[in-house]
């Protein structure tokens, strides 16, 4: 008896590895997805982000200035990416998000060190993630008093004493108080978009392989073009109700401030939901059941909720991650949908988010039909 157990057991072993190594897909999910997590959280996610992008406006060049700007940057808070000439150019960064903070240093700076007077240091925070801002505004005071006072030669004389040798006036912009719902929903209206749009539209084609129903389909007079306009645009439609029932939810019930356009953040998200159910369309073509199409869209999201700056610091994480980010629809959406709602931006300062945004819907496209006609014509 008990060696037919095993004989047995055996068996149902053997078939159950043989029915594993078929399903690649599935195979290929649970390898990869533990895979893709160790690297995300271990490598690319930080939650005390460094080497933030700052801008400096500079209206004055003198040795104490650059000593400050020289400990900001040592201090691996702060990386200074650009040296704008004039308020508007300077505005013009921090408002599309091309930087985290504007280090402001008045034209009488220097002259006012010498005098003995205490001198101010304006700095513009973008707070419409407070996670990111905290840590480096915080640091902030501490570090420039530090640095004035060794480019004064008076490091150690003063080194007992809590006496400030300059003020830090620090801006919060677009989140002053720190509210992590206006950072937050304004972002769950990519996430809901993706998950729901990607896993209805890679369902959508292989319900019919899977019920035997694909043949009608193919037999009909449409080219895969057109039978892919037939699968993609109903879910469009009712992407475009989530759309309305997520931005009555957050300025209702969870009172985000909505300062932009909606006319210019509805066009951001008809381009995002449409290059979404391409790409579930282009999913349900790899897919040969609606569990490996659903698989395949979970997949997808976990880099999309990690690197698009939706749960964590974007420009905390390091070069080889915001590039992968840079790859990903939501990235690009977030961006559009955060600067219109909560800062206001026009078309010049977003202009290229939605280039990009508008660039994936080809791409998705070619690879959805060139997949189609590959494995089922």
């Amino acid at each position: 008896m008990i060696r037919l157990f095993f004989v047995r057991l055996g068996a149902m072993l053997a078939k159950e590895f043989v029915q594993m190594r078929r399903d690649r897909i599935t195979f290929a999910m649970m390898l990869g997805i533990p895979i893709v997590q160790l690297i995300l959280f271990g490598y690319a996610i930080n939650t005390d982000p460094k080497r933030l992008d700052a801008a400096l406006l500079a209206m004055d060049q003198d040795h104490y200035s650059r000593a400050i700007v020289s400990a900001l940057e040592v201090s691996n808070y702060y990386r200074f990416v650009a040296r704008p000439k004039t308020d508007s150019e300077a505005e013009g960064l921090i408002q599309s998000g091309a930087v985290a903070f504007l280090v402001i240093i008045p034209s009488d700076f220097g002259v006012r060190v010498d005098r003995g007077d205490k001198p101010q240091i304006l700095v513009e925070a973008d707070a419409t993630d407070p996670a990111a801002a905290s840590g480096a505004v915080s640091a902030l005071n501490d570090i420039a008093n530090r640095a004035l006072l060794r480019e004064q030669g008076r490091e150690l004389e003063a080194a007992g004493t809590q006496d400030q040798q300059l003020s830090i006036v620090v801006h919060k912009r677009y989140n002053p108080d720190g509210i992590s719902q206006y950072f937050i929903v304004p972002g769950l209206l990519g996430v809901i978009l993706q998950m729901t749009m990607t896993i209805m539209t890679s369902v959508g084609l292989t319900r019919e392989i899977e019920r035997g129903t694909m043949e009608n389909l193919l037999a009909m007079p449409a080219n895969g073009f057109e039978i892919m306009l037939g699968k993609v645009l109903p879910y469009f439609v009712v992407g475009a109700v989530q759309v309305a029932v997520i931005l009555v939810a957050s300025r209702f019930l969870f009172h985000v401030p909505f300062v932009g356009d909606l006319a210019m953040l509805v066009g951001g998200v008809l381009v995002f939901v449409l290059g979404l159910v391409l790409l579930g369309y282009t999913f349900s073509t790899l897919a040969r059941t609606q569990m490996q199409a659903m698989q395949l869209t979970f997949f997808f999201m976990l880099p999309s909720i990690l690197l698009s700056g939706f749960m964590f610091p974007f420009h905390g994480m390091p070069m080889w991650a915001q590039d992968i980010g840079n790859l990903l629809p939501m990235t690009h959406f977030l961006r559009v949908v955060r600067a219109v709602m909560l800062k206001g931006a026009n078309w010049s300062e977003i202009g290229f988010e939605f280039a990009m945004l508008a660039t994936f819907i080809p791409v998705f496209s070619i690879l959805a039909l060139l997949r189609f006609r590959t494995t089922l014509d």
